[in-house]
C-alpha cells in the first residue's frame, strides 16, 4: 500500500477518535528493552497529538524480579502467584514508581510530549484492598496462602487523570494502589488497566504484550475479532490458556463494564498500536460485545 494510501485509510480513524480517550496497557518485551519501549512512546505521543486522551499502565514483574535478586533477595512464587512481603512491596515501589515510570515519563519528553508519572495511591486514585488468602494447587495439594500486600481493586477515582488529560498530559500509571488505612498494596497492571479504562469511559483498551493476539490451538491463525461469547467458549474448550487467561478476562471484563473495544497487539513490532487504531484490517485481536 502506497504511503498516502495509508494516510487516507488513517483518515476516518483519526476523525472518529478525535477527543476520545484510551486507555494502553505497556508489557512484554517492552519493559526491558529500551529501543522497543521507546517506539511504543513515540506511537502513543502522535495519538496525543491527532487529539486523542491517552494513559498508559505500565507492568514490570520481570525487572522487580530482577532488582531483587541484585539486592540478594529471593523472589517467592506460590502456585505461579507472587509474594509480596515488606521487602518485595519496597522494591516493587522502587521498580515500577522510581525506575520505569520515569523512564516513560522522559522518553513521552523526549518524544515531544508532557507525561506525568502517577501511582495509584496519588489522590487515592486506586483504592484496593488487601486480596484473600488464594487457594492454590501445591503439588497434589490444594492449600490457601496469603500472599501478603497484593490488593484488590475496590474503586478508581479518575478526577486526577481526567484532570492531567484536559490538560494535554500523558498519564502514566504505576500499579500500586492505597486501602483505607492508608498501607501500599501491589495489583496486578492488566485489572489497573481495565478499570481505569471504565472509570475514564474510554473508547478502547489496549494491551501491549508479546503475543500477535488471540491464536487457534494450532497457533497458525489470529483472530482478528472476538464477541464476549466466543471468548467466553475459548477458556472452555483451552484455546486460551496460561498467561492469556487473566489478560483476556481483564480486557473482556472491561468491555463488559462499558468500553466499546478491547485490543491485545504485539508490542514488539513497531507501530503496531497505530496500524491497530487506524487501519480497517488491524494487527491483532480486538474484543468486542
Amino acid at each position: 500500500m502506497k504511503r498516502e494510501e495509508v494516510l487516507m485509510e488513517a483518515l476516518p480513524f483519526i476523525q472518529q477518535f478525535h477527543g476520545k480517550t484510551m486507555v494502553v496497557k505497556l508489557g512484554g518485551h517492552a519493559m526491558v528493552d529500551p529501543g522497543i519501549l521507546e517506539d511504543a512512546i513515540r506511537d502513543a505521543v502522535l495519538l496525543q497529538f491527532v487529539g486523542i486522551r491517552v494513559v498508559l499502565v505500565h507492568g514490570g514483574g520481570p525487572e522487580i524480579t530482577e532488582k531483587m535478586k541484585a539486592l540478594g533477595k529471593e523472589p517467592k512464587f506460590v502456585g505461579g502467584l507472587r509474594v509480596t512481603d515488606t521487602d518485595t512491596l519496597e522494591v516493587a515501589q522502587m521498580v515500577l514508581v522510581g525506575k520505569i515510570q520515569s523512564n516513560i515519563v522522559s522518553l513521552i519528553s523526549k518524544c515531544g510530549g508532557k507525561g506525568v508519572g502517577l501511582s495509584g495511591t496519588d489522590g487515592n486514585m486506586i483504592l484496593a484492598r488487601k486480596m484473600e488468602r488464594q487457594k492454590v494447587k501445591i503439588g497434589e495439594k490444594e492449600e490457601e496462602v496469603d500472599l501478603g500486600h497484593v490488593g484488590e481493586i475496590e474503586m478508581i477515582k479518575p478526577d486526577l487523570l481526567t484532570a492531567l488529560l484536559d490538560s494535554d498530559y500523558i498519564p502514566v500509571v504505576s500499579p500500586i494502589a492505597i486501602d483505607r488505612f492508608g498501607n501500599n498494596l501491589n495489583i496486578n497492571a492488566d485489572t489497573a488497566a481495565g478499570d481505569i479504562a471504565v472509570a475514564l469511559r474510554a473508547c478502547k483498551l489496549i494491551s501491549m504484550t508479546d503475543v500477535d493476539g488471540v491464536m487457534d490451538t494450532r497457533r497458525t491463525k489470529l483472530y482478528r475479532q472476538l464477541t464476549f461469547t466466543e471468548a467466553e467458549r475459548m477458556f472452555q474448550d483451552g484455546t486460551l490458556s496460561g498467561g492469556m487467561i487473566p489478560k483476556v478476562k481483564s480486557l473482556m471484563e472491561a468491555v463488559k463494564n462499558g468500553v466499546p473495544n478491547a485490543h491485545i497487539i504485539n508490542g514488539n513490532t513497531p507501530h503496531n498500536l497505530l496500524l491497530e487504531l487506524f487501519t480497517l484490517d488491524g494487527v491483532g485481536t480486538m474484543f468486542t460485545l
